[in-house]
């Protein structure tokens, strides 16, 4: 595996890749790798002939009181979990090489950017887009690679493709759980042991949604209310957002129906978590 620390550098690896005309997978991380993100460099390794993973703490998406400075760092430890899961050319640059003194280019998708997890994290969707579009012209993909638990930051990516006419197919990957169902983040390792186990109350709150649904619910606010009342069991637990949606635009419903997408967001204790459910409602 090839350790790639420069912007320039990765730009000349990926001109010569295409040159030779390779395919190239890319998992675009934060670092903290977990086996959410190892399934993603798999699913390149399996799909593509060269493997790039990016590991690298983007501060644009980090609002002024989030978790930017603890956020877990290990570039070791990533390294060798990337190698093991298949990573041919492994991306690691620091902030300046990313954002110079005199940047000043940013990447905005309205409409999708500010609702939901937008409006909680202002400006979160707009340090992403402009990272990954940035990443993307960098490493010069043939398929990106997403999890489907950070599922609006994945529409928004889409559609920022979609309309700037990127080169690059993307593909949403079913998210990966532990065992008793929680959403593989690298913000678990923030969890207490009793916090931890109070957090997997986010996937059992999505599957009463679920079977509430095909029993015949079809008013979204009643199927929230029974999804709120079974965090609040939890003491560690306080909701900070909870919808259904329309699953491609976002949009509420006022009517269970069709491609829908229940999205939650919990704090436990001090630590935030996101997760999501599709449903196909006929």
């Amino acid at each position: 595996m090839r350790l790639v620390r420069q912007a320039r550098q990765m730009a000349h690896v990926a001109q010569a890749l295409r040159r030779a005309g390779k395919t190239v997978g890319f998992v675009p991380t934060m670092g903290a790798l977990h086996d959410g993100h190892l399934s993603l460099i798999r699913a390149a390794s399996r799909q593509t002939q060269v493997v790039v993973v990016s590991l690298f703490v983007n501060p644009l998406q980090f609002g002024p009181t989030e978790d930017y400075a603890c956020y877990p760092r290990d570039l070791k430890r990533d390294l060798h979990l990337a190698k093991a899961g298949g990573c041919d050319v492994a991306f690691a640059p620091n902030v300046s090489q990313m954002y110079p003194n005199d940047f000043r280019t940013f990447v905005e998708v309205e409409g999708l950017s500010d609702r939901l997890e937008g409006a909680s994290r202002p400006g979160h969707f707009r340090g992403v887009a402009t990272v990954v579009a940035k990443l993307f012209s960098l490493v010069q993909p043939t398929i990106a690679y997403f999890g489907q638990k950070d599922y609006q930051q994945a529409l928004i990516i889409q559609r920022m493709v979609k309309d700037l006419g990127m080169p690059v197919a993307i593909r949403l990957m079913p998210t990966v759980r532990e065992p008793d169902g929680l959403a593989m983040s690298s913000r678990n390792v923030s969890l207490s042991p009793d916090e931890r186990r109070q957090a997997t109350v986010l996937h059992r709150a999505l599957q009463l949604a679920r079977e509430r649904i095909r029993a015949g619910e079809r008013n979204p606010r009643r199927v929230v209310d029974v999804m709120q009342d079974r965090i609040r069991r939890e003491p560690a637990a306080r909701v900070d957002d909870l919808a259904i949606v329309q699953a491609h635009t976002l949009e509420p419903l006022t009517t269970i129906r069709g491609h829908v997408a229940i999205l939650l967001a919990v704090w436990i204790g001090s630590t935030r978590l996101i997760d999501n459910l599709l449903v196909d409602v006929s």
